[in-house]
């Protein structure tokens, strides 16, 4: 059979122990000092009185005359009752300065020698001494009386120890009632912390705590995705490597509010937001990031928990995935209307009109050879030159024209390493996107593109034939949300704020001017490590 093996004590239960022990002992200190110490006194305080009884007795004339009579019994012992029942002391003995008494509480005693010391009051001092007699252990007082400084006798007063004792005996009960009191008193106090502990410990002991700490530290750097507590207060109570690095903090922030971490407005408003956020999406100065808050439960704000992903080559590789797929569109369409040109050649040959079909069909190839002869001649980098021939079938697909600048001229090789194809990808697709969607439905709608490096700089304009942008709202354009255009089921906004990312992460300038079309022209300058030269015409 399996005993069971009990499990150990939560913290506050041990707290709650020690506590209760700590303030017993206190308690049982306190009332064993406050016994002896009222025990010393109470025996101070007898032979304080016993004294002064001897010396009233002593000092007595009646005593000192009875003292020469023939029988000073006879005259001292209704004396010294009296005294006791007067004074409350256990006795008081008369005697000669041989010890021999002439009083005492038994009279079968009187005439014996007292017990005790005697010869420092014959020599005329007066002592207290605790000393067992007849009547037991008791605190006495031993007074000489003097007459015309001769001592004629000597006077002992004395109180039992039996009867201090039952002084100290009623006082010990009243001290341990208010000890059992204030140890009482004490274990409700102690039980209802710990029990406000236990609460907050989730009755786990020491051992269980340590270990959940050690769970927590491990976690906590072991998750790649970005962490972080805010308090109540709404400052940062915790976070992890990974959410220092998406939100590009240094330094120790525990403890700082969120408004003070430089973050984007946009993303510092949601962390600030007392509502939950779902799957929300931010920029940083150079990361895309899916934010998720949610508050900490509990009958009052006790704060929220924030997880930080990382959606950055996610988000180009959704954009290359739209551009990919507007590709498709493109191509489908453009397949169909090769077939219908196609069959066009085929009907003429089939009515015997050849020379017509050859006309029909090479008017057809130059066509197609003028534009990508036209691109390829102003942008020769590869990357750029394949975006705008991409661009310029879908814009055409959506009823757009799209031309290259004839002052572009961009060479093959002259763009740095350090300004990666992805980057331009992202600036100049997202940028004809946008001025495609501002064109469409316009007339003659047109998207004009010019690219080119001058200075050491790289020039990327784009400009349409929209509506052109509100200078008031020169600013917001570039703000992750805002469009003027109904959202469509990816939402709206994201574009132009991305580009201004990519730019500012080179260093670069984003401007948006009106165009001489009428609409707006989005102009990008970006530096290039390596100077070049410009070998189009001066602008």
């Amino acid at each position: 059979m399996r005993l069971p093996v009990p499990r150990p004590r939560s913290l506050a239960g041990q707290l709650f122990a020690m506590q209760a022990v700590l303030i017993a002992v206190v308690v049982a200190g306190c009332a064993l000092f406050t016994y002896v110490s009222d025990r010393s006194q109470a025996e101070e305080a007898g032979g304080r009185q016993a004294m002064a009884v001897a010396r009233s007795v002593a000092d007595s004339p009646s005593v000192r005359g009875a003292i020469g009579t023939p029988d000073p019994t006879a005259t001292l012992q209704p004396y010294a009752l009296d005294v006791m029942r007067d004074t409350d002391v256990d006795f008081v003995t008369i005697m000669n300065p041989d010890g021999i008494r002439w009083t005492h509480p038994r009279e079968e005693e009187i005439g014996q020698r007292f017990l005790g010391h005697t010869t420092p009051a014959v020599r005329g001092t007066a002592f207290t001494e605790t000393y067992t007699g007849t009547l037991g252990p008791s605190v006495r007082a031993v007074v000489p009386v003097l007459d015309g400084g001769r001592v004629v006798g000597l006077v002992s007063a004395g109180i039992k120890v039996e009867a201090i004792s039952k002084r100290v005996q009623g006082q010990l009960t009243a001290l341990l009632g208010v000890a059992a009191g204030a140890l009482a008193l004490g274990a409700v106090g102690t039980y209802v912390i710990n029990a406000r502990l236990r609460r907050h410990t989730h009755g786990m002991n020491a051992s269980e705590l340590s270990r959940m700490h050690d769970y927590h530290q491990a976690a906590l750097h072991a998750v790649r995705e970005g962490l972080l507590m805010l308090d109540g207060q709404y400052r940062v109570a915790l976070i992890n490597d990974g959410g220092r690095e998406l939100l590009g903090v240094a330094g120790d922030v525990v403890g700082r509010s969120v408004a003070d971490l430089g973050l984007p407005a946009p993303l510092t408003g949601a962390l600030l937001a007392s509502e939950p956020r779902v799957d929300e999406v931010h920029l940083t100065a150079d990361r895309v990031l899916v934010v998720n808050t949610s508050p900490v439960s509990g009958g009052e704000r006790r704060g929220s928990v924030v997880t930080l992903r990382d959606v950055t080559e996610l988000q180009s590789l959704m954009g290359e995935l739209d551009s990919e797929r507007g590709f498709t569109q493109a191509l489908r369409s453009q397949a169909h209307e090769a077939a219908n040109r196609l069959h066009t050649v085929v009907s003429l040959i089939e009515l015997g009109r050849a020379e017509d079909a050859v006309e029909f069909a090479t008017a057809e190839l130059e066509l197609a050879q003028a534009l990508t002869d036209q691109v390829v001649a102003a942008v020769s980098e590869p990357v750029l030159a394949a975006l705008l021939l991409g661009k310029t079938a879908q814009a055409n697909e959506r009823g757009v024209e799209l031309v290259v600048s004839g002052d572009s001229s961009l060479d093959d090789g002259l763009l740095p390493a350090d300004l990666p194809s992805r980057d331009l990808v992202t600036i100049l697709g997202n940028l004809i996107d946008n001025a495609v969607d501002a064109a469409q439905g316009s007339v003659r709608a047109r998207v004009t593109v010019t690219a080119y490096a001058e200075r050491g700089e790289l020039v990327l304009s784009v400009s349409d034939t929209g509506a052109g942008v509100d200078p008031a709202h020169a600013d917001l354009v570039f703000q992750r949300g805002f469009s003027t255009k109904p959202a469509g089921p990816g939402g709206r906004g994201l574009g132009l704020a991305l580009v201004r990312q990519a730019v500012h992460r080179h260093e670069g300038t984003l401007t948006v001017t009106a165009a001489d079309e009428g609409g707006a022209e989005f102009e990008v300058r970006l530096p290039l490590r390596v100077p070049a030269v410009r070998t189009g015409a001066d602008r």
